[in-house]
Order: structure tokens, then sequence, then C-alpha cells
């Protein structure tokens, strides 16, 4: 194999995909079962790659495997394993430490090891390296190292692995020479960074700078509500200075793994030299409580219509992280719902993209008609359904309270203004159709 991926989720299958369109012979390594029979049978799990480029991918010679042998032999190997937070709140390289022992007993002179899961600066060098090393070769000598932040985007129609570009940091200059050949068959401009650890803090600091201008934008929401102001107005007002400003808009909360996930590895490192570091920490903080906030004014909007919100009826309108996709890691709309189900409150939910949703085990009725599964046996949803079927208008026109969480495409701010008695709309979809029976959050 020209290249074999080590974890085939939001990152490893869109990069297996381009990979493939250049020409490389490509496997795939997961451990979960499920996954890899899938692939195999032409199914993508993943919302950007669909399941007409799976099929496309396998005629290419994918080779997607439960088994490390797929490793054999291969000349460079790029690892894309989650890496979640620890109960400590520090970052979890269980799978990135897994995968480079499963590499190093595979491990031949000349090859290249790239690690693409984001974690703090230092994991490359300090943690894989050791691991790699165990086989006997050493690092920036008989096989080349480098770390190569993902830029994923997931629902992004613009931006992809091609035409984003690509960030690689090399143990040794040859290391990142060598990274660089491998990303530019099939990536279009690649950035060489000094070294590992700044390749690894770029990441962060990317994500760093949104999760703090996201935390400032959501606690001026808080207080533009108590003042009567418009903080969606002046924010596109904001924006239409050509220079100097970057519009970021509030919602009710953060999710994904990047936003509310990657800043807390800076953090951690930080702390370990002693420092706190107070920006993320506050960011995360105001962050953090945004779906309190949303139940806060969702009580607030219905004792104003003389209602409780225990007993009320309470339709949640997307479920997942952002617009337009399959995707609900970390999504805010869980702790929103829980604490709603806390206090009473019954809870249905719509998402097009979604066919089941559970909150803590249990089980929130769905309304509506179930999503689209495209044509192949791919597992997104098509997009272009339209939620309008009479059942879901019959359940806004019954909701005591419609809260939009998602701005998903399908949820038609006239509609949904037009038919909902009472709505909290979190995600500014209803900006262009105010009406009494509509607050933005």
């Amino acid at each position: 194999m020209d290249l074999v991926v080590i974890g085939l989720g939001y990152v490893g299958l869109p990069l297996v995909r381009e990979a493939c369109r250049a020409g490389l012979r490509v496997g795939g390594l997961d451990r979960d079962p499920r996954v890899v029979a899938g692939l195999k049978a032409g199914l993508s799990h993943v919302d950007d790659v669909s399941a007409a480029e799976v099929e496309e991918m396998l005629a290419a010679g994918f080779r997607p495997s439960v088994d490390e042998d797929v490793l054999d032999g291969a000349r460079t190997v790029v690892i894309c394993v989650p890496t979640p937070l620890s109960e400590e709140g520090g970052p979890d390289l269980t799978a990135v430490r897994g995968a480079a022992e499963t590499v190093a007993r595979h491990l031949e002179p000349g090859t290249l090891v790239v690690l693409e899961s984001t974690t703090y600066p230092g994991t490359t060098d300090e943690v894989v390296r050791p691991i790699l090393e165990t086989s006997g070769l050493a690092a920036g000598e008989e096989f080349h190292l480098a770390f190569s932040p993902e830029r994923i985007d997931p629902g992004n129609p613009v931006y992809g692995v091609r035409n984003t570009p690509k960030i690689v940091g090399g143990l040794t200059p040859a290391c990142a020479s060598a990274a660089a050949a491998f990303y530019g068959k099939f990536v279009d401009e690649v950035v060489q960074a000094k070294g590992t650890r700044e390749a690894e803090m770029a990441k962060l600091l990317e994500n760093t700078y949104r999760h703090v201008n996201i935390a400032l934008v959501n606690e001026m929401a808080v207080f533009c509500h108590e003042l009567g102001i418009d903080l969606w107005d002046a924010i596109d007002c904001a924006a239409t200075k050509p220079f100097g400003f970057q519009a970021f808009r509030p919602g009710p909360g953060v999710g994904g793994h990047c936003i509310p996930i990657d800043p807390n590895y800076l953090s951690y490192k930080v702390r370990s030299l002693g420092y706190p570091f107070r920006f993320v920490e506050l960011a995360q903080e105001i962050n953090d409580r945004m779906p309190r906030y949303v139940v806060e004014r969702a009580q607030q909007l219905l004792n104003q219509q003389g209602r409780a919100l225990k007993g009320a009826k309470v339709l949640l309108l997307g479920v997942t992280y952002k617009a337009d996709i399959a995707d609900q890691r970390e999504s805010p709309a869980r702790p929103v719902a829980r604490r709603l189900a806390r206090l009473g409150a019954e809870l249905r939910f719509h998402d097009p993209y979604v066919a089941d949703w559970r909150v803590d085990g249990a089980e929130v009725p769905r309304v509506g008609p179930p999503p689209v599964v495209r044509p192949g046996g791919g597992q997104r949803p098509g997009a272009e359904q339209s939620p309008w079927d009479p059942e879901l208008v019959a359940a806004l026109e019954d909701a005591d309270l419609v809260i939009v969480l998602a701005d998903h495409a399908a949820y038609e701010a006239s509609l949904l203004s037009r038919h909902a008695r009472l709505l909290f709309d979190t995600r500014g979809r209803t900006r262009g159709a105010r009406s009494e029976s509509v607050e933005l959050l």
C-alpha cells in the first residue's frame, strides 16, 4: 500500500477518498468491525463521504480492514484516531498510543508516519516517537515522523481536504519534506511549519480563537437581551466593515469535537507549567452555561404566556451540533433537553438528519417523517427532504413552545413563524421573518 489510514471516521475517510482519487493504493484500519463491514459493502457512516464515493474508493483498490496486517509494507501511515478528554480534563491519548503501538509492530525503514489526531504540543515527539522507536528504528534517521493537523469542517460544501491548505511539521527537515511531498500528491497547498510542536499549536490556536470569540458573543447575548438590544442586528452591522472584524454569532452552546474539546488540550499543557490559561477556561465556562441559559429563557417565555414549564409541550428542532449534517458529537441540544426534562417539560424532537434520539438513556419521541437514506445504502439522509409534512406542521401548532437548536436549511423561517404558536430561535434562523410569536436568543 502507498498509504494506510488508521481511523476511518470524519477525518480518516475523506483523506482516503482524496488519496484514492490521486491514484494511490490505500488501505484502512479501524477497530470497529461494523464500520469496516459497512465500507466493504459500499456504505458510508460519514456526512462528507457518500455511498457512491465509497464505491469509487473500493473500485480504486481501497482495502478497509480490522486486521493490522494491512500495515505490512505501507509506505505512509496516517493516524486519525479520536482524542477525547479524560475524566481529569486532559487529553485521553489511549487511541493514539494504541495506534502507535500497532504501527511499531509493522514499521519498516523509510516509512512516513503522520499523526493527524488533535492533541497538545509535544505529543508527536514525546508520546508517539518513543512508542514507534520500540521497533528498533530511529525517528528522523530510519523512518520519517510528522504531525499534520486535520482541518475537516463537516458539511462544508466549499472546503475539503484538497483545497484546504495542509500544515505539516516534521521531526526533522527531511521528515517535513517527506510529509509535504506525500500530501502534495492530493492537496493543492502544503504549508511547512517549523516543527511538530508548531504544527500541533497551529491547530489549537485555530480552535481556541473560535472558542473565545464564540464565548464573547454568547456572553453579549445574555446582557443584550437584558438591555433590549438586538445583538443579531448589531453583528450584521459590524460585519459590513471590510477589515478588522470577523462575525461570530451566539448559540445554545458549542458542539462537535473541535470547539468544546480541543482548546482544553492547550489549557492542560499550560497548567502543567504551573499557569492558568484564563481565556480558555473562561470561554469554556461561558459556553458551558449557555444550555442552562436557553432553558431559563424558555421558562421566561412560557411564563409570559401564563404557562409553567412543567407539563408544557416543548418541540426541539434540530439536535445535531451544526446545520445540515447528522453529526451529534457534543451537541448542545442534549444538555438543553436534559434540563428541560428534569424541569418537567414534555419533549419531542424533529431533525431531518436524525431518525431517533436518546437523552440519558431515555428515548425522546420524534415527529415528522424519518430521514431519507440515499440510494445505494448511504447513511446520510437527504438534505433535499422537506420537513413540512402534515405531522410536523401539526406538532408545531400543538407545541406550547418550539425551540430551534440547529439551523438546518430545511427549516424555512416563514413556515416556522407561521405555524409555531411560540418560537424560541437560538440560531437566528428566523431573523428575516419576525413576528410577536418569535423570540431570538
